[in-house]
């Protein structure tokens, strides 16, 4: 076994650094030196809800970019030294039709994720990129483009393509109207990249006070959602609803927002949620969400981002204050990613 150190849960609030063993390489297998690790709220979901008594370890991080440190015999696509970065997928059953639809976020017998998952080969648990190290099979790592900050772009791997997936698959280009409601570390890349794409821009926010946070970013205007006047202004008005909010909200204000055959786009809060079927039937509008990205959606993501040096704006932190990282992000006193620097752990 390969070993490493890295950040092992102890509890819902703490991690403690300790030793980790990675599998030995397989004939497919990268190492990863991994430099920079987002901290994501699933990461605090993760957390929350672990047994610290389980006798399967939690180490998080599944938004990360590093370097190959080895490869495995039948390797091709890598050599050690070149740059990559690794998502929340590291596996698939690569047999159903969601995984030949390049789709593998959906995988029929679910997808392997980077920690907490089970290894479809040996059956054990997954441990996550606060560590220094990860073995990850070569189809499920991506090349990390030149020119792209690879502390900034780790967020792109879990955040951007979660919102890179329905931007795409819902046709956003030149013309299209889109808001986004919430901006925070997935908005922000929703502004970004729909910006980017050719569309009209708003944020749609609780108030005012991150109008020139959002025209930094590229948007075009700020909706209040407080306000009824300009809520009832921006009515039927988008094609397109991006909602990041992560908390249990009312959906039928932005129902309202959504044009004629228009989409509104869950993807922060992924709990149960209450609809009038006369708020989707005036208008024939759509309600949808969406999770991640398959490997052809990543990788076109990834090379999109290069393209428009599109990258999230992070904080950088040693991986020494992961546990000072994840109570600020409770707080939501971050703007707008918090990103771990693992070097400390050599």
């Amino acid at each position: 076994m390969r070993t490493t150190d890295g950040w092992r849960a102890t509890g819902p609030t703490e991690l403690r650094r300790v030793r980790l063993e990675r599998r030995d390489l397989r004939p497919d297998d990268i190492a990863v030196r991994v430099d920079y690790c987002g901290v994501c709220h699933s990461d605090l979901h993760a957390l929350g809800t672990h047994d610290r008594h389980a006798e399967a370890p939690l180490v998080p991080g599944h938004e990360f970019t590093g370097v190959v440190a080895g490869t495995g015999s039948e390797v091709t696509a890598f050599s050690v030294g070149d740059r990559v970065a690794v998502g929340n997928i590291v596996d698939s059953c690569g047999e159903c039709a969601m995984c030949e639809a390049g789709q593998e976020n959906f995988c029929r017998s679910f997808p392997t994720l980077t920690y907490g998952g089970t290894d479809r080969r040996d059956g054990s648990t997954t441990l996550g990129g606060y560590s220094r190290e990860y073995v990850v099979r070569d189809a499920f790592a991506h090349p990390l483009p030149a020119g792209l900050d690879p502390a900034a772009a780790a967020p792109l791997m879990c955040a951007g393509v979660t919102v890179w997936e329905p931007l795409r698959s819902l046709g956003v280009g030149p013309g299209s109207r889109v808001a986004v409601a919430g901006l925070g570390g997935l908005g922000h890349l929703a502004v970004k990249m729909a910006v980017a794409l050719g569309a009209t821009t708003t944020v749609i926010s609780r108030t005012q006070d991150k109008h020139d946070d959002a025209r930094e970013l590229g948007a075009h205007d700020l909706i209040a959602s407080t306000d009824p006047r300009q809520m009832a202004a921006a009515r039927d008005t988008f094609d397109v609803l991006i909602d990041t909010v992560s908390a249990p909200h009312d959906l039928a204000p932005y129902l309202k927002l959504v044009a004629m055959d228009g989409t509104l786009s869950l993807l922060g809060y992924l709990g149960p949620v209450a609809v009038e079927t006369t708020d989707l039937l005036i208008g024939r509008k759509k309600l949808g969400s969406a999770g991640s990205g398959g490997r052809p959606a990543t990788a076109e993501m990834l090379r999109f981002c290069a393209d428009h040096s599109i990258t999230a704006d992070v904080e950088i932190l040693p991986s020494s204050q992961v546990n000072t990282a994840l109570d600020r992000l409770r707080r939501n006193d971050v703007r707008y990613r918090f990103v771990l620097d693992m070097s400390d752990l050599d």
